[in-house]
């Protein structure tokens, strides 16, 4: 698309009627909404669309892909229901910025071609469809991440994950929506408005993936792609019921997706999956690292997937069996959690409690307020100029979420090259503080400050450390629409370059959550968080947690849910 537009208006409604015109031209059509819809719109695409539709869209997608594998379904079949799913999905939370159904349909019907003549799949994700974040370059497309301003610009190239995706066999079928700035834990813009939870449309479907979000949430989608730098991936797939994975940095490759500061290496983005599985997610992460991407991208590390039978995960007890070491960060300290989020925890803790081959420990936070200031002054080392200059190039106005990160941040300013190099260097405490912190717990190991003391066996005592972290996603389920104003429980990990994995506990927000009396706020973010909550306001909202493990230990973390959920009796799918 040129840049013809007069105004940011007119930009933006020329790619509303680009978006309807996506929609409209899926085959079969994608039926149309009722004019009165429920808070809960979950229920309402198996009221509306086929039957072998439904079937198809709500199976997870290790299923799928065998399916596929075995010539049971073909690619055609998959796709055209996908793209009817997500076409309705987009009509009841706003969550599609485009649908591809011409190259999808083109792409599907190659791959059923090739499994015909060859008769074996192309690769290990033959014929599914994934959804992709619209800031993800897509060669021939707009590639816009939010700002009017840069409505018309394409992208040269595809996105190097989405080349390798490609190579393992999948569909692109559907591109979603982000906020302005990319810098919200909720999903407005001016191009396309708000991204609604399908679960309760008067709360947020997060962000800034939280089209992502909401198009699972509605299973229009069983896997797509995702961006975190401080919650990113992990607030849509808890507000919205599914998994999501913030990896370490440079674990999976990032060339070619578009953003502001993309130079600036003090905080780093990650690239990562969000599935209405668990198994998706690692199919996800296994297929990117098998074909090495730090033969494509310098930064990837050289770290090849590592089995579950490989990695280091459970510890021998005397009876011979594994044994997992699950810490509880139940509060950071600086803002309680509701009702609803402590259920949660207090839910899968007493399931744990109860197994003789995990040990739950109690793990205290260590300074949260300080890993905030950190991170919220390195975010915009020119200020946020990049920010403003993409957002006042249209004129169009600054939405209430990007003026509080941006204007009503009071660590936000304009660095100087040795003041970046001091936050770098109280980044760099904070991790080797928390590293200790961490190995102190349950140990005799010292805690950040303290001295290792004469005698200790050092290698036994870091067998006793905490395997994983067990700890909200955010202070509450999905908020208001422009609530979200707490992200230090994911942005906490970004901070500290650990990954951490979401995942629905299969509960939702009820009448006995009911909201605690006279409690007295611990400071304004804390009084704030508070005052949001009413167990009516966030009704059917999904409860989701976050488990957080060490730097690089992806397949850990992942093995590690698998037997949680196993043992709380958790969903494995969505």
């Amino acid at each position: 698309m040129a840049k013809t537009q007069t105004s940011w208006q007119d930009a933006a409604a020329s790619m509303v009627e680009h978006l309807n015109k996506t929609i409209d031209e899926i085959r079969p059509k994608v039926p149309a909404v009722p004019e009165t819809l429920p808070t809960n719109v979950t229920g309402v695409p198996s009221k509306l669309l086929p039957e072998d539709v439904v079937k198809v869209t709500e199976t997870p997608p290790q299923v799928l892909i065998a399916k596929l594998a075995s010539g049971e379904l073909t690619s055609l079949d998959v796709t055209s229901a996908y793209l009817q799913r997500a076409g309705l999905a987009s009509k009841l939370a706003n969550c599609a910025t485009e649908l591809l159904s011409e190259r999808a349909v083109a792409r599907a019907k190659y791959l059923d071609a090739y499994f015909a003549e060859h008769k074996k799949p192309i690769g290990p994700m033959h014929g599914l469809p994934i959804s992709v974040k619209e800031h993800i370059g897509m060669k021939g497309l707009d590639l816009n991440a939010g700002f009017v301003s840069w409505v018309g610009t394409i992208a040269e190239d595809d996105a190097l994950i989405l080349k390798l995706l490609w190579n393992a066999g999948c569909v692109f079928y559907v591109r979603t929506t982000e906020p302005q700035a990319l810098m919200h834990l909720e999903t407005d813009n001016n191009i396309y408005g708000t991204t609604v939870n399908p679960y309760n449309r008067d709360l947020t479907s997060g962000g800034s993936s939280g089209g992502e979000g909401a198009l699972l949430g509605l299973k229009g989608s069983c896997l797509g792609i995702g961006s975190d730098i401080g919650g990113s991936i992990r607030s849509p797939a808890a507000n919205n019921g599914v998994f999501g994975l913030r990896p370490t940095s440079h674990r999976l490759p990032v060339s070619g997706w578009t953003a502001t500061m993309l130079g600036a290496e003090h905080i780093i983005p990650v690239i990562g999956p969000l599935s209405t599985s668990l198994e998706g997610i690692k199919l996800f992460c296994k297929t990117l690292i098998d074909q090495q991407p730090w033969l494509y991208e310098a930064a990837c590390v050289q770290l090849p997937w590592k089995d579950s039978s490989e990695g280091r995960l459970l510890r021998k007890t005397a009876s011979g069996q594994r044994k997992l070491r699950v810490g509880v960060l139940a509060d950071d300290g600086v803002v309680k959690p509701h009702p609803p989020i402590l259920r949660g925890i207090e839910h899968i803790v007493s399931k744990l409690k109860e197994h003789p081959d995990i040990e739950v420990v109690d793990f205290p936070p260590y300074k949260h307020e300080e890993a905030w200031r950190v991170i919220s002054s390195l975010y915009f080392a020119d200020g946020g100029e990049e920010e403003k200059t993409a957002i006042n190039a249209s004129g169009e106005p600054m939405l209430p979420l990007t003026n509080f990160i941006l204007t009503d941040n009071p660590n936000r300013k304009e660095l100087t090259i040795p003041e970046l190099w001091r936050l770098t260097k109280d980044r760099e405490a904070y991790k080797a503080n928390y590293l200790q912190h961490w190995q102190s717990i349950n140990t005799s190991l010292p805690a950040p400050g303290e001295a290792i003391s004469v005698g200790v066996d050092v290698t036994r005592e870091l067998d006793k450390t905490v395997d994983v972290i067990l700890t909200p996603t955010g202070p509450g389920c999905a908020p208001p629409h422009n609530c979200s104003r707490y992200w230090c429980y994911t942005s906490q990990w970004n901070l500290l370059d650990y990954p951490a994995l979401v995942f629905p506990t299969g509960l939702q927000v009820g009448k006995q959550d009911e909201v605690e009396k006279g409690y007295v706020a611990r400071n304004e973010e804390d009084g704030y968080n508070y005052e949001l909550y009413t167990p009516e306001r966030y009704v059917d909202a999904p409860i989701s947690l976050q488990l957080v493990g060490r730097r690089y230990e992806e397949e850990k973390l992942i093995q590690a849910l698998e037997f949680i959920t196993e043992v709380a009796q958790l969903p494995l799918s969505s």
